[in-house]
């Protein structure tokens, strides 16, 4: 089988730490998918005076169009591509949604961070949450759109690059790593970099390397925006001195850039 990115596209996750694939998974998915998350919902789809709160946080979901919109032929290749044959995980449920509704309301959520992926002492209170420099546990960051996304409706903003400066700022840090809280506190101090909004059409999935820096902003738009954001978990840990996938090569060249 081909491959699905290009040498170029496979620099360019390496370089700005992130790759876009439309139609990723189908149209139709998204849409049951959304009529399930309504159904967790007091919110009314017909009714917008019912959308009294800008976000909606939902947990995880295991029914089958969520675990098909992760799991098609393409994504599978491309985490092949990307994350390494073997070593990731499938992933059999998704979440968390942060449902976001249309509203002049501060959402309160929408600083810029990296993701965690291991328990810190306190495994119940995600801020304590920590990140490494070998990303443990986690292959990439993901970003699926159940809904259209356009520049108003929300959409995830993405700083180009800071992939590479995370990896600087965890270096230091060992194994321990450092927290979410910790991270987030130090990423305005980083080189400016490109801001990237993540906007396409249901059905598409940004497959993003796991430091990267990101955030909420506002819905001013007119549609709720739904979006989950799932981690690809490692089934082995990466080879950060030895990188044989962009993953591992990406993390190589922020440490020795």
């Amino acid at each position: 089988m081909a491959d699905i990115f290009s040498a170029q596209q496979t620099t360019q996750f390496i370089e700005e730490g992130f790759l876009r694939i439309d139609s990723a998974f189908p149209a139709e998915l998204a849409e049951e998918a959304r009529n399930m998350l309504w159904g967790n919902m007091p919110e009314d789809p017909h009714n917008p005076a019912t959308w009294t709160r800008p976000v909606v946080r939902l947990g995880m979901f295991t029914a089958g169009p969520f675990v098909k919109a992760a799991n098609t032929p393409l994504l599978h290749q491309a985490f092949d591509e990307l994350a390494g044959p073997g070593k990731w995980l499938p992933c059999m449920a998704m979440g968390t949604f942060p449902v976001r509704f249309p509203s002049p309301e501060d959402p309160g959520d929408a600083g810029w961070h990296v993701d965690a992926s291991f328990p810190g002492q306190h495994p119940d209170n995600f801020v304590d949450w920590r990140v490494n420099v070998r990303s443990k546990n986690r292959a990439l960051l993901m970003l699926f759109l159940f809904s259209d996304v356009g520049e108003q409706d929300a959409p995830t903003r993405i700083r180009k690059g800071s992939h590479l400066d995370v990896a600087k700022l965890l270096q230091p840090a060992g194994e321990q790593g450092l927290s979410f809280m910790e991270i987030a506190s130090r990423l305005d101090a980083l080189p400016a970099r490109e801001e990237v909004l993540a906007t396409g059409k249901a059905g598409t999935v940004y497959l993003c390397h796991p430091f990267i820096a990101h955030a909420a902003q506002p819905h001013r738009g007119k549609e709720p925006r739904f979006l989950a954001q799932p981690p690809l978990l490692l089934k082995k840990e990466l080879d950060i001195e030895k990188p044989a996938t962009p993953v591992e090569m990406a993390i190589h060249l922020g440490l020795t850039r």
